[in-house]
C-alpha cells in the first residue's frame, strides 16, 4: 500500500468475486477510493496482456466505493451502476494495477465518477465514467 489513508476501522471483509480476483481496498476517504490489483497470469487474455474486462471491474469498483464513502463502518452505502463507460489506453507494464476513483458530482440518488487505471511504473492503462445509484445496505 502506497500512501495510504485508510482507517483500519472501515477495512471490509472482501466479497466473494473481490476474493476471487484478488483485488484490495488501499485507500478510502470523502469521494475518493483507490483499489490494488496484483498483475497475475489469471488475469491474462489469449493475447497474454491484462484483460479489459479485468480493468473495467476495477473501474467500477473503485467509482461505487468513492461515491459510497460514510465514514462510519455501522452506516453503509452502497451503489448500483446504472452506466459505465472505459476507454482503454494502453498495456500494464509493471506487476501491480492501480485504480483510483473520484466521485464528481450528484446528489441525494444517484452521483457520478471518474476513474483513472495505471500501474507502479505510472502507466496510465484506463479512463473510465459512470453513474450509480444510492441503494441502502442490508
Amino acid at each position: 500500500m502506497k500512501d495510504a489513508q485508510l482507517d483500519p476501522q472501515l477495512i471490509e471483509d472482501p466479497y466473494p468475486f473481490q476474493k476471487h480476483m484478488g483485488f484490495y481496498l488501499a485507500d478510502w476517504r470523502e469521494d475518493y477510493a483507490r483499489f490494488e490489483l496484483p498483475v497475475e497470469d489469471f488475469l491474462t487474455n489469449r493475447y497474454g496482456i491484462l484483460h479489459g474486462g479485468v480493468m473495467s471491474v476495477m473501474a467500477d469498483t473503485v467509482m461505487g466505493f468513492a461515491g459510497c464513502y460514510t465514514g462510519d463502518p455501522d452506516n453503509r452505502k452502497l451503489g448500483m451502476t446504472l452506466n459505465l463507460n472505459v476507454n482503454y489506453l494502453g498495456q500494464i507494464q509493471g506487476k501491480l494495477m492501480i485504480a483510483e476513483g473520484f466521485r464528481t458530482g450528484g446528489g441525494r440518488k444517484s452521483f457520478f465518477g471518474e476513474a483513472k487505471i495505471s500501474d507502479e511504473l505510472g502507466t496510465r492503462v484506463a479512463t473510465a465514467t459512470g453513474v450509480f445509484r444510492y441503494r441502502q445496505a442490508g
